[in-house]
């Protein structure tokens, strides 16, 4: 129970730090469409009697903007907890509290999991009005069982947090958040196919998108929601997250906890 109270004032402390700048939601439900919108309209510039033919070739369905759509929110859950996590550390850094933090009577895992809680309440209630602003503006829609879909979301999201546990001991160890949280956000962007389908990659590129298992999860959720057909079979997608899961949340653990002691040893630990 102290533990779940930490968590909560965590969470707490950071929804009342974000609110006090409103305009970060209306920036974050409207940019994405901004830059959504050309292609839109690029796609309706390439599309035959409003069927992209082209796009289905790889994709399996013409409702290209759906299919980027879902792509699009999935990967704000996913920057949610690289942002939650990393960056939230590197503020700590800044403002000078990570030393007095880290002497708190609580597991340090707990701290990084907290600070991610309100990126993702915060981008689950963006994300939403996103959508509905989308529905009017582009027609999006699916037709598959949106419960269902939570199927693979679920150990993915979880999985996430082993890579978060591993990214942060990186802003740790180099005192830096924003470089690697735009590099990492962007490469993971492009590999796992958040907004086009991995098939359109060239071949040589294809295996590096095949070993990164969110690829996985972006796939089974498209094919549950949207009806496309997935790289493979359903039941194998969502038993390669749920290692995924496992195993990424042993070795983030692992890896912080090893790198944080390090970090103690160098005496580097309040430094940015």
């Amino acid at each position: 129970m102290s533990n779940l109270r930490a968590l909560y004032a965590i969470a707490l402390k950071d929804w009342k730090k974000y609110w006090r700048y409103p305009l970060n939601a209306v920036s974050t439900i409207f940019q994405p469409l901004i830059w959504l919108a050309p292609v839109f309209f690029m796609g309706q510039a390439f599309s035959v009697n409003g069927q992209a033919q082209g796009f289905a070739a790889y994709s399996g369905t013409t409702d290209f903007m759906s299919f980027i759509l879902l792509g699009t929110i999935l990967t704000n859950f996913i920057n949610a907890v690289f942002w939650g996590m990393g960056y939230a550390l590197k503020e700590d850094m800044d403002d000078g509290v990570l030393e007095s933090n880290w002497l708190t009577p609580i597991p340090r895992l707990l701290i990084l999991a907290g600070h991610s809680l309100t990126n993702l309440l915060i981008t689950a209630i963006t994300s939403t009005i996103m959508i509905i602003v989308a529905a009017l503006l582009f027609g999006f829609q699916v037709n598959g069982d949106v419960l269902a879909a939570f199927v693979p979301i679920i150990p993915m999201m979880l999985g996430l947090y082993g890579f978060g546990f591993a990214f942060a001991s990186l802003v740790l160890v180099m005192r830096d958040a924003n470089t690697l949280v735009d590099m990492s956000s962007f490469l993971l962007q492009i590999f796992t196919g958040s907004s086009f389908p991995v098939g359109s990659l060239p071949k040589w590129l294809l295996p590096v998108s095949l070993a990164i298992p969110l690829t996985y999860g972006l796939d089974a959720v498209r094919g549950i929601l949207l009806n496309t057909p997935t790289l493979f079979p359903l039941g194998l997608e969502i038993a390669l997250l749920v290692a995924f899961m496992v195993l990424m949340l042993w070795l983030g653990a692992w890896a912080f906890n090893k790198l944080e002691r390090q970090v103690r040893k160098w005496g580097t630990l309040g430094q940015h």
